[in-house]
């Protein structure tokens, strides 16, 4: 968004450390702080879900099924929601979609609580969160920019977000796992649903310019051509996004079968489940305040490739462990690897792509990441109900090693890409 004087006046401050400097601006802040608490929630109810639809079936498929449902609007509704959120004020869908999964998670936790929940609940309420993230998603990563008006920051906020999202994984999967041992599922959902309001209360004080909006906008599906083809002619686009994608399609078949890993493999219970999520999430927070530090680095191209090949070495040797020791380290370097070609990614595309198109192209960002889970999901669990839970996470993680090593060879520029 352009930089408006009446608004940057009111929002800048300048008391803030470089590592944070996206914290300057008060709209960002109010984002941080709420978005934090709702994804400690949020982290709560997957832990919960996950562990809940295992106890039911003692199936590794019906894991993979569940995030398939969840996962699957995504696939066909993120390219119209990318072109929604380039036509309409992207606060006001924040809103709406923030209100929805309000609603879903506190419907789980009334499900729950009677002692109705049954596993068809579960992936009916998983698909009508799938659609609220479809639209969230991409109006959520167009918003950062709009929040942060001095371009210079953006690679800051990008990471702030990472580490937001990192910090939450390691509180929520921990709390979840006590809070499911101690008084059951239940409370994981209704405190998940609380959570929301935090997010939507730091929506409704944020401050921004009037919405500059073109008379006569064009059709949507012309819109989300143009938005697929400014990304297919980019070169560094697509490879970006390519690598992106098969890190998701193939590396994150682990995130659904962890309830079953840690059953099976590593025989460890609830609490055991959430410190494997929050050790994940404790690598990934130091990934992401790497980057957060970077700054002005210009060599980011190498730091992307470098995090794309640490994250598959990583997970091959966690499927090859049965020690919660060594699968823990392994979770930290994995979290750590990914969320550093993550946030490089998104960092490098946000600083290419126009603010007219922006909508658009993240959304093509966010498929790569939740338009693949419901085939990832798929994948993870067919594998290992065939071929064993360590099969299941491995293959993924060889599959995503050996694309990166192609990209690292057959497309050098990468590595030489600057910021």
């Amino acid at each position: 968004m352009p930089s408006d004087t009446t608004y940057s006046s009111l929002d800048a401050d300048s008391r803030w450390p470089a590592a944070m400097a996206a914290l300057r601006y008060r709209n960002y802040r109010l984002w941080f702080v709420g978005q934090g608490i709702s994804l400690m929630g949020t982290w709560m109810q997957w832990v919960a879900q996950g562990w809940l639809v295992y106890e039911l079936t003692r199936s590794e498929m019906a894991l993979g099924t569940i995030s398939f449902f969840g996962s699957l609007p995504s696939l066909f509704l993120m390219l119209p929601a990318g072109a929604i959120a380039d036509r309409i004020s992207r606060r006001t869908l924040l809103l709406a979609t923030q209100t929805v999964m309000t609603l879903q998670a506190l419907l789980m936790a009334f499900l729950a609580g009677i002692g109705a929940l049954q596993v068809w609940h579960i992936a009916v309420l998983s698909a009508v969160m799938g659609v609220a993230n479809a639209f969230d998603a991409p109006a959520r990563l167009a918003l950062t920019v709009d929040m942060v008006e001095d371009r210079r920051d953006l690679t800051n906020a990008v990471a702030l977000n990472s580490s937001l999202f990192n910090m939450a994984r390691i509180v929520g999967p921990a709390v979840g796992g006590v809070v499911l041992a101690s008084v059951g599922a239940t409370w994981c959902f209704a405190l998940n649903g609380l959570s929301f309001l935090a997010v939507l209360i730091a929506l409704w004080r944020m401050r921004f310019p009037p919405l500059r909006q073109a008379a006569e906008p064009d059709p949507m599906a012309q819109q989300i051509t143009a938005g697929l083809s400014y990304v297919l002619h980019h070169e560094v686009l697509r490879t970006i996004l390519a690598l992106v994608s098969v890190s998701c399609l193939f590396g994150f078949g682990y995130t659904t079968l962890m309830p079953a890993y840690a059953a099976e493999v590593l025989h460890v219970g609830e609490t055991g489940l959430g410190t494997l999520n929050a050790v994940a999430g404790a690598g990934a927070l130091i990934g992401s305040l790497m980057v957060a530090s970077l700054g002005p680095f210009p060599h980011k191209g190498l730091v992307l490739m470098a995090g794309s090949v640490l994250f598959p070495v990583a997970i091959l040797l966690f499927a090859l462990s049965d020690s919660f020791l060594l699968s823990s380290v392994m979770l930290a370097v994995l979290g750590f690897a990914f969320v550093t070609q993550a946030a490089i990614s998104q960092t490098l595309m946000q600083s290419i792509v126009p603010d007219a198109l922006r909508g658009r192209v993240m959304s093509v960002f966010s498929l790569t990441f939740f338009g693949t889970a419901p085939f990832a999901s798929l994948f993870a669990g067919a594998m290992a109900q065939a071929r064993g839970i360590p099969a299941g996470i491995g293959i993924g993680g060889g599959i995503t090693l050996a694309f990166a090593l192609w990209v690292l060879f057959a497309v050098p520029a990468l590595v030489r890409l600057r910021d």
